[in-house]
């Protein structure tokens, strides 16, 4: 910011300053300036855009230092009675004095109007910083979402292969105990058999002798000690079937806890109660395992008997032969007895370390289990704190939209009393405004990126403004008061004149006309597209505004009449486009009626025997506009399928009265679709097109000349040279209120005509044609209104 020292102001008087304020005094952005203009109508509330700070007496507004206006800061009152300023008239003769005032307070507001650009450029980079701040901080959000939901699922995937590993190392672990069992059953056994085995071979020494004496009564026991052998067979299958039963059991719950074991992987929120019933089932399991053991000692205790009883019985045999046998039998069953036990000893080592190991790895896992349940409470505190970080910058975000809400809410209120202040500079200038409007690319113009001509500057100064155009690789930059791209729609254009259109009813005479080559969208501009609502153009909407705003003026106690009539000039001849006997003249090809143009002292124009009709509704002057928009001539060329062959003319007159101030006014709104240039080279035109391109082409220099001789102030102007520029000379030279708009196309091969209608519109855009003047004189006698 620059320097209040080094700004010093620029204005002679005292209507401007940038010494300090006095404390009460507000500056413009502290609050919104409502003042009320010349025509007696509330200026709209503004404000300046501040970055949410109200600027003090020691602060200003960012300005490039070096700049015409520097640092310069207004305040509400001293705008206001900038607009407000009347020229003081000591002398009414003295021309240089006024001339030199006016001079002067059109410096002061340029000044203003700089001023004001500075400050706009200033919130536009404000704005530009708070985007980028809201873009960095929405893409750290997204970074920090990424990796939060990243670590939530490496460490779920990380939590579900541990659980998986956990439950098959359950399962191995189970096996493993029950093989273990197995084998300690069977190892039992076989040195319970062992020991009988020793037991019997040594007794088998002694009795030998006593068999042979006892062999003779253990015949006789014999069949009873088969009875009881049978019996203790059955005895013995009754306690093997209860033995499965037991197994059967076991198995059957070793199932239920292997279920057990695999509800406790799915479901890690009943992992304590689950490990309850696993420490209940092992109880029950080792509860089976100790009846289990009880049972097989019974049996072993029954074995024994048997093997008595047997023994009784061998003994009693007295055959040596058979015991000698036996004897061999148990030294040869010894033997494998003894090779088995101990391949039974190394199994169950083996499974003694199996064990230990798989105990040892269910320590490892549990200690896993332990830290991955740590890493995930520390993960869930990052993701708290990660949620805390992100919901921070979330109102960092709301913040800064509101932010950025706010400056382009101060932003636009800025750009419309740029445009206020333009306007008025114009008005007091008497300039012609001038927008541009670009053409869509059609389908048929086969346009690519690189073919394209037209381009539009984005800085400060020209940025909705300007437009720049390329041929022969030179490059030819221009200025408009409004260039409108080729995506702008209808209804965004007429938001642009809404308020010249709204001018009419106040008693102002308006002329919109829409210039530029055959096929660049005039009439698209000013007719729009039959039956296609959204695409209604200027003269339709306008017609809307006005009967729409006349409405709502009733309650105030005015009251409108409103007269239309439509004309073409078509070969340097003007034609009635409401004439009832229309088809009859254009069957002749010539007019039945001449019609006269005549312009009044009070700067009225005439045109004689022209239909006038009365209207008082939106929807009789659409029917009116489709009556003569079938009427009107147009014809193919090679440029256009369908070329308006002439100028059309639309005009409204509007009276009002006030019956309760009895205040009356008269305006007139009118809208040209001129006929497009264009050469003959490229339109092919021959016969009746031929004739009127040329009349076509000699009407537009007609008007290019007056513009040339308005823009160098020459004492004679040439308006009687065409029936056009006649008709124009109240919107041209008198007090009207002119705009015009300049159609161009997109099209390459049509760069040079686009260019010649740019030089064409910069012309007018310098020409100076007087102060726009409000009419309140009573309505004429005469029932059919002029031109103006």
């Amino acid at each position: 910011m620059a320097n209040k020292n080094q700004n010093e102001p620029p204005f002679p008087n005292n209507n401007l300053t940038t010494t300090k304020p006095p404390s009460n005094k507000r500056y413009v952005g502290d609050e919104k300036m409502v003042g009320t203009a010349n025509n007696g109508r509330s200026r709209q509330a503004f404000s300046v855009v501040n970055g949410g700070q109200d600027l003090g007496p020691n602060s200003a507004p960012a300005s490039n230092a070096g700049s015409e206006c520097g640092g310069i800061e207004l305040t509400r009152e001293e705008v206001e009675a900038l607009l407000n300023e009347k020229p003081k008239r000591k002398d009414r003769f003295n021309l240089k004095e006024r001339c030199d005032n006016m001079v002067e307070y059109i410096k002061r507001l340029k000044l203003c109007i700089k001023w004001f650009q500075e400050l706009e450029g200033h919130y536009i980079f404000e704005q530009e910083k708070l985007l980028n701040a809201l873009e960095s901080a929405k893409q750290k959000c997204d970074e920090m979402e990424v990796l939060m939901k990243n670590k939530e699922e490496e460490l779920n995937s990380i939590i579900l292969e541990l659980r998986k590993s956990y439950a098959s190392l359950q399962d191995k672990f189970m096996k493993e105990e029950l093989d273990k069992l197995a084998a300690m059953d069977s190892l039992t056994k076989e040195k319970e058999a062992r020991l009988n085995f020793e037991r019997t071979q040594a007794s088998l020494s002694e009795e030998l002798a006593r068999a042979q004496r006892e062999l003779l009564s253990a015949n006789q026991k014999i069949s009873s000690l088969n009875d009881m052998y049978r019996r203790l067979q059955d005895y013995n299958t009754s306690l093997q079937q209860y033995n499965g039963k037991l197994h059967t059991d076991l198995s059957t719950v070793e199932d239920e806890l292997k279920r057990v074991e695999k509800d406790k992987a799915t479901i890690v929120e009943n992992l304590s109660m689950l490990r309850g019933q696993l420490t209940l089932s092992r109880a029950s399991q080792d509860e089976a395992i100790k009846q289990k053991d009880a049972l097989v000692n019974e049996v072993a205790f029954l074995r024994v008997e048997l093997h008595q009883v047997r023994d009784d019985r061998d003994r009693l045999l007295s055959q040596v032969q058979i015991l000698t046998t036996d004897a061999t039998k148990y030294k040869e069953s010894t033997e494998k007895y003894s090779a088995e036990l101990d391949i039974l000893t190394t199994k169950v080592n083996q499974l003694e370390m199996t064990c230990s190991s798989q105990n040892n790895q269910i320590v490892v896992l549990k200690n896993q289990l332990s830290t991955a349940e740590e890493k995930l409470q520390v993960s869930d505190s990052s993701a708290v704190e990660t949620r805390t970080e992100f919901e921070g910058q979330k109102k960092l975000i709301n913040e800064l939209q509101n932010r950025l809400a706010d400056a382009e809410f101060k932003l636009v209120e800025g750009e419309m009393l740029r445009k206020k202040l333009h306007n008025t500079i114009l008005e007091l200038k008497g300039n012609i405004r001038v927008f541009c409007r670009v053409r869509p690319i059609l389908p048929d113009d086969g346009i690519t990126t690189e073919g394209k001509v037209l381009s539009y500057p984005t800085s400060v100064e020209a940025l909705g403004r300007g437009i720049d155009v390329v041929q022969n690789g030179q490059k030819h930059s221009f200025t408009f008061d409004k260039v409108f791209m080729p995506e702008t729609r209808q209804d965004d254009i007429f938001v642009e004149i809404s308020q010249l259109v709204q001018s009419a009813l106040d008693g102002y005479k308006v002329c919109i006309f829409a210039y530029g080559q055959t096929g660049s969208g005039k009439t698209y501009t000013m007719m729009g597209r039959p039956g296609h609502l959204e695409q209604k153009g200027l003269i339709p909407r306008s017609l809307e505004q006005i009967f729409q705003t006349r409405q709502s003026l009733q309650p105030q106690g005015w009251k409108y009449e409103m007269q239309v009539s439509m004309l073409e000039i078509y070969n340097e001849t003007i034609r009635d486009l409401l004439s009832t006997n229309r088809s009859s003249s254009t069957e002749n090809s010539v007019s039945a009626k001449q019609y006269a143009i005549k312009h009044d002292a009070n700067g009225n124009t005439h045109v004689s025997d022209l239909t006038i009709v009365d209207v008082r509704s939106a929807k009789e002057v659409s029917f009116l506009l489709d009556h003569a928009a079938q009427s009107r001539s147009v014809g193919k060329t090679q440029m256009n399928e369908q070329s308006s062959r002439s100028h059309f003319v639309f005009t409204l007159r509007i009276f009002g009265v006030n019956e309760s101030t009895e205040q009356q006014v008269q305006g007139v709104l009118n809208l040209i679709d001129l006929a497009g240039s264009e050469r003959l080279s490229k339109s092919g035109s021959t016969g009746d097109r031929l004739k009127e391109t040329q009349a076509i082409n000699k009407s537009l220099s007609s008007l290019s000349d007056v513009i040339f001789a308005l823009a160098k102030k020459e004492d004679h102007i040439p308006f009687r040279n065409s029936k056009l520029t006649y008709l124009l000379q109240p919107c041209l030279g008198g007090d009207s209120k002119t705009l015009m708009f300049v159609n161009i196309s997109p099209d390459p091969s049509s760069a040079g005509e686009s260019l010649c209608s740019l030089r064409f519109a910069a012309r007018v855009n310098a020409c100076e044609i007087g102060t726009p003047r409000r009419q309140t004189n009573m309505r004429p006698s005469d029932s059919r209104l002029s031109y103006g």
